[in-house]
């Protein structure tokens, strides 16, 4: 672990480091096999229990176009995309993650895709059809930590939104952005994602080095996926970027027009993490969904890893709001390629709620006060 010395404490109040700060000592073996060339998030597909009140959360509240759909099954996407979906719901009879999928750079990522991942020995499909309509030869596996991932290349091309200004509405989403997952150990995370590709832009530790969550990118943004400690694999939320902070606002006041203020779980505020704008929401299955503006550039190679001391109460809202217990400690479940609920792994380090709310934790506005309002709430 890198030591506090070893970073620049910046005005701001965050450190910043070269390298990203984490090791692990449980380490997944890394393959002799290239890993695939990931371009970014691309879609996921969840499993509901109600397909009418899920498409009525999507596209009637939220916005987010029909591609297609039948009985079981909508494809959605959003404002500036040009392939077939950025979101699948799928009807069943447990809500869950199906799949977190990756669009790769050309189809030859998926021979390298299948040899990365029977290296490690993982549960490894493929079909040259695809899984979902819309998606052509696509691979998917269980991943070492337990999560569903699908890589594809192919994909069918609709028509791109964002010159239908007369069909946009205020709180428009314009992009899939991330996606957060929940895993036990962090550090075990960060370095089997490191050898698929992906680079640490920020992280969340304490002095001890324990690390609480890290976000990593593919494409030059904050993220494509981030790694949250806790009970684990389960999903966290799948996110949705706005252009601008009235786009968030104006979805907080239709869910409130609507009477529907109950989805709203946290927010609006802004993240000291990532620098965004944020938003969560529950859809009506309790899948979370956050939605998501003014993250930063991070595409060149010598970009700084950003790390957040786990007792500054601005790191997950800038403005020191307290977080809601729930969103530490709810999550949804993830298939196996057999549609069955992964187990759930209980986190042995610390968590991030147990050490920075209440009489067992501290948090700080000014790292010399050792109290701020999160501390404090409960």
């Amino acid at each position: 672990m890198t030591n506090r010395e070893d970073m620049t404490l910046t005005s701001a109040g965050y450190f910043v480091s070269q390298e990203a700060p984490i090791v692990t000592d449980n380490p997944i073996a890394t393959p002799q096999a290239s890993p695939p060339d990931i371009l970014r998030c691309a879609y996921m597909e969840l499993v509901v229990t109600d397909l009418a009140a899920s498409r009525e959360f999507y596209v009637d509240v939220l916005g987010l176009y029909v591609t297609e759909e039948d009985e079981n099954t909508l494809y959605l996407r959003s404002t500036e995309e040009f392939i077939h979906h950025n979101l699948v719901l799928r009807k069943g009879e447990v809500a869950a993650v199906a799949a977190f999928s990756y669009r790769v750079r050309s189809p030859e990522e998926l021979d390298k895709a299948v040899a990365f991942y029977t290296e490690l020995g993982c549960d490894v499909r493929r079909n040259p059809d695809g899984f979902v309509k819309g998606v052509g030869d696509s691979v998917r596996v269980v991943d070492p930590l337990g999560f569903p991932y699908e890589f594809f290349y192919r994909s069918d091309h609709v028509e791109r939104m964002s010159w239908r200004y007369d069909l946009h509405i205020p709180g428009e989403l314009v992009r899939l952005d991330h996606f957060n997952q929940v895993t036990p150990d962090v550090p075990r995370a960060v370095k089997y994602m490191q050898d698929l590709g992906f680079r640490v832009t920020e992280d969340i530790q304490d002095e001890e080095g324990t690390v609480y969550a890290a976000w990593m990118r593919r494409k030059p943004s904050v993220h494509d996926t981030a790694m949250t400690g806790g009970d684990g694999p389960r999903m966290h939320h799948v996110c949705f970027a706005t252009h601008e902070k009235h786009n968030i606002l104006a979805i907080c006041d239709k869910l409130g027009a609507l009477r529907r203020s109950d989805s709203i779980e946290r927010g609006p505020g802004r993240h000291g993490v990532s620098n965004a704008f944020y938003l969560y929401l529950r859809d009506p299955d309790g899948h979370r969904v956050e939605v998501y503006t003014q993250d930063y550039y991070t595409g060149d190679p010598d970009n700084p890893v950003v790390t957040w001391d786990v007792h500054d109460n601005q790191r997950r809202d800038w403005w020191g709001n307290p977080v809601v217990p729930s969103w530490y400690t709810d999550a949804s479940l993830v298939l196996d390629l057999d549609g069955n609920p992964q187990p759930v792994h209980a986190r042995t380090d610390d968590s991030e709620m147990a050490v920075t709310i209440g009489a067992d934790g501290f948090s700080y506005t000014r790292a010399d006060e050792n109290e701020g309002k999160l501390g404090n709430q409960l």
